[in-house]
């Protein structure tokens, strides 16, 4: 359809020229500028280009220079509606291919060999993966499938593998501007590509490994009613991607039923068994202390060990500190998504700000972690800083490098130049470690003593034998497998939207199960703290940073669940980066919820053992 009042006359068709051209164009867009020979567009309902497959002239360094340029001219001039005059070319660019189920994984547009005979097999493998393809158009994305696969019948199978090789491009435009574009293959026929060579398809010559076919484009225009300044209320209704989620009440619900419950087992239950210890402890104050270690047994007996400082001070203050920066970090975050900072069309916003966050939040993990570790008469301080500042970074970079490497070696475009890479670094070096050494330097100095209400023996009592359900493990397990219940249902919507394709908008929600959590982790904490100190077990410290902090453990588990039974991901790619950020993923949990339950813990047992009358 054409208006009276516009004619676009041609599409520049970037996409098309270089599917002979064998280089790997390292750009976010394709730059190729020659216009192949073709039709010109009619006032008519459509146009119909064409181009043969083979071997196409290169464009010298000067047309890609010029075509950079006009680029980042575009990229500067995105929000800019200069609209179009008469016969003015509407550039497309070509931008990059990948799996449709991997969306972490892609790669340049013209890895792709479309005209390349001796590699059919390796677009028959691409289609079957559900590659796809994404174009821009006057800052449009265009989606759309490499080609075509149908799965059919049990005896015989069928399985047929067909190649989109024609293109109807459909835009929309209001005035001068242009509004909308897709592409569609509605009323195309794919072109088969069948296994084994010389054989003859639909005219399609196949023989020796070889194959020619025909790309060609339609070009159709409708008339928009749509101002240029809403068009993304008609990208955002475009649903070549799934949609963003609804709120998912069955989550909020079941975790709002754990929090109760929970809350309620430690303020009524617990608080009951209390009040019991405490009128049995609280006798006359003549009794002596003594009279009452020999007498009685439970947690009143230990309080002369209970704030026995722990084995490896350094690593416990580092937990408490890189804990309570991801704690800020996470509520920064939240709190900068709920105020609308962020395009939900663009995952890489919350990763740039999660970076940013993170070395500016290495102040915090400084000061909490060096302060705690002097507040119980550490002495190694400096050591101490180092520990907190590569407890989370060095296992992060290692886990990059690896990732980065294998994209590097498998030629996707997630793989991170050298500038960036070194940025990055630059970044750790100049602002995350001074930041932590400032932190920690503060936190020493500002550090008083250790708040303790009973004395410490100088000899230690000898812990009796533990019954089978207060051990180490049976605590994490009870203690991890609570707070994952809580966030189980959300951590599916989570990971749809980390690895696939959805957009997470409901971070109110995620703030209120965020909100949970911690409660959750703290109320599990105080419990089983209670249990193991009436067991007269005073290793409470490194025990309430484990028990809780199994969490990680529990969410590694069900990200290996969601790979296999919930995802469509599949490769080498995929595997080692879903892999390796699930297991830093587990971590930062772990040190989020063992932070939080460490400082639950030792606030209750200052209450109780501060409650108590001793002399």
């Amino acid at each position: 359809m054409v208006s009276s009042r516009l004619c676009f006359n041609t599409i520049r068709r970037e996409f098309l020229k270089c599917f002979a051209d064998n280089s790997i164009h390292r750009a976010s867009a394709s730059t190729c500028s020659e216009r192949l020979p073709g039709p010109r567009l009619e006032d008519s309902d459509g146009e119909k280009g064409v181009m043969h497959s083979g071997r196409g002239h290169l464009p010298s360094n000067r047309q890609r220079t010029m075509s950079l340029l006009r680029v980042l001219v575009l990229c500067f001039l995105t929000d800019v509606s200069l609209g179009y005059k008469q016969g003015e070319n509407v550039m497309v660019y070509v931008n990059k291919v990948g799996p449709y189920h991997n969306p972490q994984e892609t790669y340049h547009f013209y890895t792709l060999p479309v005209c390349r005979p001796d590699k059919v097999d390796q677009l028959r493998e691409a289609i079957e993966e559900l590659y796809y393809f994404e174009f821009v158009l006057d800052d449009i994305p265009i989606w759309g499938f490499v080609g075509y696969i149908e799965e059919s019948g049990f005896l015989p199978h069928s399985h047929k593998v067909g190649l989109w090789t024609h293109l109807d491009f459909n835009i929309e435009y209001n005035g001068d501007s242009v509004i909308f574009a897709n592409v569609s293959v509605k009323d195309v026929k794919p072109v088969p590509l069948e296994d084994g060579a010389g054989v003859a398809l639909s005219g399609i010559g196949v023989g020796g490994g070889s194959l020619t076919v025909i790309h060609t484009y339609s070009v159709h225009w409708f008339e928009s009613s749509l101002p240029h300044a809403r068009r993304a209320e008609r990208l955002r209704d475009y649903s070549f991607f799934p949609k963003t989620l609804e709120i998912h009440w069955l989550s909020i619900i079941n975790s709002l039923v754990l929090v109760v419950l929970l809350l309620g087992f430690v303020i009524i239950i617990l608080m009951r068994v209390l009040k019991n210890d405490f009128a049995r402890y609280n006798v006359e104050e003549e009794v002596g202390c003594d009279d009452l270690d020999q007498g009685d047994n439970g947690w009143k007996i230990i309080h002369t060990d209970v704030f026995r400082f722990p084995p490896y001070k350094s690593l416990l203050c580092a937990v408490l500190g890189v804990g309570a920066q991801f704690l800020t970090l996470a509520t920064g975050i939240i709190i900068m998504a709920l105020l609308g900072m962020f395009n939900i069309h663009h995952h890489g916003a919350i990763n740039s700000a999660a970076i940013v966050l993170y070395a500016l939040t290495s102040c915090v993990s400084g000061y909490i972690s060096c302060s705690f570790y002097t507040q119980i008469n550490g002495r190694r301080w400096v050591w101490n800083i180092i520990l907190t500042s590569s407890l989370f970074s060095a296992p992060l970079f290692l886990t990059w490098s690896v990732v980065n490497s294998i994209h590097w070696w498998s030629g996707s475009t997630q793989a991170l130049p050298a500038t960036t890479v070194l940025l990055l670094l630059g970044a750790w070096v100049l602002v995350g470690f001074p930041l932590t050494v400032i932190g920690g330097i503060v936190g020493k100095n500002r550090a008083g003593g250790f708040q303790a209400p009973c004395r410490t023996r100088n000899i230690a009592r000898q812990i009796p034998p533990q019954p089978w359900y207060k051990h180490t493990a049976v605590h994490m397990g009870i203690g991890g497998f609570l707070p994952f219940s809580a966030i189980s249902v959300e951590l599916y919507y989570i990971f749809a939207t980390v690895w696939g394709r959805e957009h997470y908008t409901l971070y109110g929600i995620l703030l209120c199960v965020f909100a949970i959590l911690l409660s959750v982790g703290a109320c599990i904490s105080v419990a089983l703290t209670y249990f193991l100190l009436s067991g007269e077990d005073y290793r409470w410290w490194w025990r309430s940073i484990l028990s809780t902090g199994s969490t990680g453990l529990f969410i590694f588990v069900y990200s290996v669940f969601y790979y296999r039974n919930r995802s469509s991901m599949s490769g080498l790619v995929q595997s080692t980066e879903f892999f390796g950020y699930s297991l830093l993923t587990a971590l930062v949990f772990s040190l989020m919820l063992g932070s939080v339950s460490f400082w639950a813990s030792l606030g209750f047992i200052r209450y109780i053992y501060r409650s108590l009358k001793m002399d």
